[in-house]
């Protein structure tokens, strides 16, 4: 069965540019053209597709997934490199989420310092911000 590059798109909740970028760079083949120069799909195409979204939903970055989708048409080859991949991900997810965590928390220092009832001029949020940006060049 062929698929318009609208069903796609609808199909796998990815857009009809982006979907056409990842042609561009490869990660799905070029689709076939109809008389009308209309672009048709695949099965396999809407397979890829499905896993393209679910690896950039987990932050997989496009050079990744290009490997990913490389190891995965040689069925016979030892996953370890495919592990290794994943493995590198979920560090960066790891370091994200201590940033984040340290946000938080700077935030919720800044804000519990607050209760809105001051001028602008005595806003310990403002100073905090102020004051951060000479304390971290003095380091």
């Amino acid at each position: 069965m062929m698929h318009s590059i609208g069903e796609l798109s609808r199909r796998t909740g990815v857009k009809v540019p982006t979907i056409r970028y990842y042609e561009q760079m490869g990660l799905i083949e070029a689709a076939e053209r109809t008389g009308g120069n209309q672009r048709r799909y695949e099965k396999g195409d809407l397979e890829r597709l499905t896993f393209i979204r679910h690896a950039r939903d987990l932050g997989f970055p496009i050079e990744a997934i290009r490997e990913l989708i490389s190891l995965s048409g040689h069925p016979g080859r030892p996953c370890d490199r495919a592990d290794t991949i994943a493995a590198e991900q979920l560090a960066q997810v790891r370091e994200k989420i201590a940033r984040l965590q340290k946000l938080e928390s700077e935030l919720q220092r800044i804000t519990g310092h607050c209760d809105g009832d001051h001028a602008i001029e005595d806003c310990y949020v403002i100073r905090a911000l102020s004051d951060h940006g000479l304390c971290e060049s003095e380091h």
